[in-house]
């Protein structure tokens, strides 16, 4: 795992947008919604994963205290820049990762929400980001993962099966272009999709259940392959 991780950091090392299906604002502006939703509440709120900070901006006008956290210095940066330029002074931002984030906190939240994050840890990793997650919520508090690749439908994404103009030609297309670069990433001992790991459902559902919360599971308004795990 520590190469396929090596993988990841130098992936996102000169990054400067996150992997939202659009970057204009009226979208990113639908799509905090959507996850507002979803958070339902609270005063404080950890952003985990918040890459250039285009929805913690927004989480940012809901809640009274918030931290964003990512790996990538490039991201930071740029989040930094957001943050700024929209004036969002009840922001701070750190730079750490799954591992090490916990030790940089100086106060509990009523929310701890990872978007577009989760797929690039093991279903190992998931438990250990949960249980040391729930250490720092507040009583009544949430986990929520947003926008996990579901291993059902994503498959399907990736073909063109979803598209608008998707034909049998196209489909037997995308399929060649993936199983080749399956094969060359399996060559190169490299991830075999830079998008990360698939998840389960029920298996992040085990694991939430493990930790005496329960789970539930929503489809995404705006990624037909990704899902929610509401973890309370």
């Amino acid at each position: 795992m520590s190469k396929s991780k090596n993988v990841w950091e130098e992936f996102f090392a000169d990054k400067k947008r996150g992997g939202h299906r659009s970057s204009a604002e009226e979208f990113l502006s639908k799509e905090a919604r959507e996850k507002l939703y979803h958070l339902n509440g609270g005063k404080t709120l950890l952003d985990f994963g918040c890459g250039a900070g285009e929805l913690l901006v927004y989480y940012s006008l809901e809640y009274e205290k918030l931290v964003g956290a990512d790996f990538s210095a490039s991201m930071l940066e740029e989040a930094g820049k957001r943050v700024r330029g929209r004036k969002c002074e009840n922001v701070n931002l750190i730079l750490a990762n799954d591992k090490n984030v916990w030790e940089k906190l100086d106060f509990s939240f009523d929310r701890i929400t990872a978007a577009e994050v989760i797929q690039y840890l093991t279903y190992e990793k998931v438990d250990n980001f949960i249980a040391s997650a729930m250490k720092h919520l507040n009583k009544g508090g949430k986990i929520i993962l947003f926008d996990l690749l579901d291993p059902r439908l994503y498959p399907l994404w990736k073909i063109g099966l979803f598209s608008r103009d998707f034909g049998v030609d196209k489909i037997l297309r995308r399929i060649a272009f993936e199983t080749r670069t399956i094969f060359l990433a399996t060559l190169k001992n490299r991830p075999k999709d830079i998008l990360g790991y698939t998840h389960k459902p029920h298996t992040i559902e085990n694991i939430a259940n493990k930790h005496g919360f329960k789970m539930e599971y929503v489809k995404s308004m705006y990624y037909e392959y990704k899902y929610h795990a509401i973890i309370s």
